[in-house]
């Protein structure tokens, strides 16, 4: 499992090489959360319902990359190669200079 940096996020994004999926909850993403991203809150997170990636990389992402660690190593455990994880998660993000929508 990867731990990508937002700078890796940001170019796997613009050059559509991955799916970033935010694993937070509904009244955290309805505030703030990255353009592109698709919402499976942990709380619910099955990894049988992530989208096929069609050979871009899974990276998960939260508030601070503790429950993205989780939902990347479950989904790892169950098989799928090519997954990651935003270090530090939307408050890196942020704190890189990148954009958020609201």
């Amino acid at each position: 499992m990867r731990e990508l940096t937002p700078q890796e996020v940001a170019a796997g994004l613009a050059a559509g090489e991955l799916v970033l999926v935010d694993v937070r909850e509904p009244n955290e993403t309805a505030v703030e959360r990255i353009a592109g991203s698709m919402l499976m809150p942990l709380s619910r997170f099955d990894p049988a319902d992530l989208p096929a990636a069609s050979g871009r990389a899974l990276v998960f992402s939260c508030a601070s990359g503790i429950r993205s660690l989780r939902a990347a190593d479950v989904t790892q455990a169950l098989g799928h190669s090519d997954v990651g994880h935003l270090a530090g998660g939307l408050k890196a993000w942020k704190a890189a200079g990148y954009p958020t929508e609201k």
